[in-house]
């Protein structure tokens, strides 16, 4: 009966105990405030409970920032840097370079209908207007009106070009038997009634005998005046004594002349070195060759004739090509 008793209370006891601990647990989640009503102890257990609430608002708060902070990171575009690629090819301004001028004939008619001033030539134009950059300009032959003057007895020759736009004047003067281009005036129309002018009647450019036509086929650059500069390209010209309407024997500039000695002076060292090889390849056939006819008392002879050979043809190239130079400076014809 005592065991029995004994467990009786022991089972009382564990029901009170878990009817205590439901109560508790149902207490705290519904809400903290309400428990004032229960008994001290249990008023103490459960006042822990409100504060740990707090606690997990406050970490689960805190981890939210931490991805803001990672989204500053991506605000940190290296945007600088295409920038500064943006910025190189700014500089594209750079005009692309004017190509060259087509070459014209002009010709100056006499009373007689026959030709008293022949020129060949292309020109461009380079001009710069204040502070502004340089301008290039290139003449049209096809879009150009030729007029000018026949000189003679100690009088002026002049060519008149004239475009749209394009006013040039060359003036030569016939002194001691001698022709130079004298004067050299330009005129450009810029639009918006502004007008270029240049002019430089103290020259003595072009220079050549009378009765002889002036060539410099190179390009030339002459600088007329401080804002003004003329290029000519295949430059041929003769404003006096013309015959057959036909350009005389020309007298060359210094940069054809020195392109003139380049032919011949290649050609003349090639036979040489040719020469050089066949004398040394008869003299080394000459010393392997123990018995044959050249051993003779008139070897020496073989060198020799093949030497007067090469040298003879080294001169007929240069006579060919100097005639052949000769022919290609007259009978330019007028058109």
């Amino acid at each position: 009966m005592a065991v029995r008793g004994c467990l009786i209370l022991l089972f009382v006891l564990l029901t009170g105990i878990a009817h205590t601990f439901s109560q508790l647990s149902g207490s705290s989640t519904v809400d903290p405030t309400t428990i004032t009503t229960s008994n001290s102890t249990n008023s103490s257990t459960e006042a822990t409970t409100p504060t740990i609430a707090p606690t997990f608002n406050v970490t689960s708060e805190s981890p939210v920032t931490t991805p803001q902070n990672s989204t500053n990171y991506t605000t940190e575009v290296p945007t600088t840097t295409h920038s500064n690629v943006t910025s190189v090819p700014t500089p594209p301004p750079t005009t692309p370079p004017v190509p060259k001028p087509a070459v014209g004939n002009y010709s100056i008619k006499s009373n007689t209908m026959a030709d008293c001033l022949l020129a060949n030539m292309g020109l461009q134009f380079i001009f710069k207007v204040g502070d502004n950059a340089n301008q290039t300009v290139n003449l049209d032959p096809t879009a150009t009106a030729v007029n000018g003057t026949c000189g003679s007895g100690g009088s002026d020759s002049s060519l008149l070009l004239t475009t749209k736009d394009i006013t040039v004047l060359f003036v030569f003067t016939n002194a001691s038997k001698k022709f130079h281009l004298h004067t050299l005036s330009f005129t450009i129309d810029l639009g918006n009634g502004n007008i270029f002018y240049q002019s430089n009647n103290n020259m003595s450019l072009w220079e050549a005998s009378v009765g002889s036509s002036y060539m410099c086929k190179k390009e030339q650059s002459y600088v007329i005046t401080d804002n003004f500069t003329l290029n000519t390209f295949e430059l041929q010209v003769q404003p006096f004594d013309i015959k057959n309407n036909m350009f005389s024997t020309a007298e060359d500039c210094a940069a054809d002349e020195a392109d003139n000695y380049i032919v011949p002076i290649a050609v003349g060292v090639a036979l040489a070195i040719l020469v050089v090889i066949v004398l040394l390849a008869y003299v080394i056939g000459r010393k392997r060759t123990e018995e044959c006819f050249l051993d003779s008392d008139l070897s020496f002879l073989v060198p020799i004739a093949v030497g007067v050979a090469l040298s003879f043809l080294i001169v007929l190239v240069l006579i060919s090509y100097l005639i052949g130079r000769r022919k290609s400076r007259t009978g330019y014809q007028s058109v």
